[in-house]
This record gives structure tokens, C-alpha cells and sequence, in this order.
């Protein structure tokens, strides 16, 4: 694949991504006033794994032969999954949902910079220049900006 159309697709699935957490946030946390957080937490995460399962035996030999070369810590993404929903439904239940996704985006860009700076689980170091510096600063900012009412 070629750098131009990889960062399209890296682009389009970002956009697509935010477009879909928001929306998520907002329904699960819906949901959970009529039947509550855990039962919404369950349904979400249940649903989200006959779906997984019906992709995988579509579109991919069913194997987990190579489950054994990952590293325990990167299997954990389930077990955050319940937790980042159980969160995010406390978050927009108590503030909204522009106000708890601000602070959940402000926080991931912080949390992310961390962990590329450092190169925490195994991430490339990203060192970051002055110039960078500013500009996520600006982006704090600019979210901070946009929830003053």
C-alpha cells in the first residue's frame, strides 16, 4: 500500500472512529438509565462479540495458534473495553456528553504523548520539538475554549 493511500485510510478510520466513540457514549449511556450500567455494559460488550466472531469466521481462517507470541499485557483490550465504557457512561451521565468526550480527548492526547515520549509498550520515542509542544497546547486549549460557556 502506498504512503499516500495509507494515510488516507489512517485519516478516514480516525474520523470515523471519533464519529463512532461519540455516538456510543451517548447511546450506551442512554440505554443505562433504563436498564442500568452493568446490563448496558454487558449488552455492549456481548453484542460486540458475536459481531467480531461473525467477521472473523467471514473473512479469516479461525486460528489463534499464534495467540501465545503476544505479550499478556496486549490481551488486556477487553478488560479496558468494559472499563472505558463503564467510564465514559459515568462521565456523560454526570457532565454530558461534550463535556465528558473534552475532557476524555484532552486526556488521551496527554495520556498518548506520555506514552510516546517514553516509548512505553514498546511505541516508537517520539521526541517532541518546541514547535509540537505549542501546537498541542493549542489543542488543550482550543477544547477548553470551546466548553467556556
Amino acid at each position: 500500500m502506498g504512503e499516500d493511500k495509507k494515510m488516507f485510510n489512517g485519516v478516514l478510520f480516525s474520523i470515523l472512529s471519533g464519529i463512532l466513540v461519540s455516538l456510543q457514549g451517548i447511546f450506551n449511556t442512554r440505554a443505562s438509565e433504563h436498564i442500568g450500567l452493568w446490563h448496558t455494559n454487558t449488552l455492549v460488550h456481548g453484542s460486540g462479540f458475536i459481531l467480531a466472531l461473525i467477521i472473523l469466521i467471514a473473512v479469516n481462517k479461525v486460528t489463534f495458534a499464534n495467540i501465545k507470541n503476544v505479550n499478556p499485557y496486549y490481551l488486556l483490550g477487553g478488560v479496558l473495553g468494559v472499563l472505558i465504557v463503564f467510564s465514559v457512561m459515568k462521565g456523560i451521565s454526570a457532565l454530558g456528553a461534550s463535556y465528558a468526550i473534552t475532557i476524555l480527548i484532552v486526556t488521551q492526547i496527554l495520556a498518548n504523548a506520555i506514552i510516546n515520549y517514553f516509548g512505553i509498550f514498546g511505541e516508537h520515542v517520539i521526541t517532541f520539538s518546541w514547535t509540537q509542544i505549542i501546537g498541542l497546547l493549542m489543542m488543550i486549549g482550543g477544547i477548553f475554549l470551546y466548553q467556556l460557556t
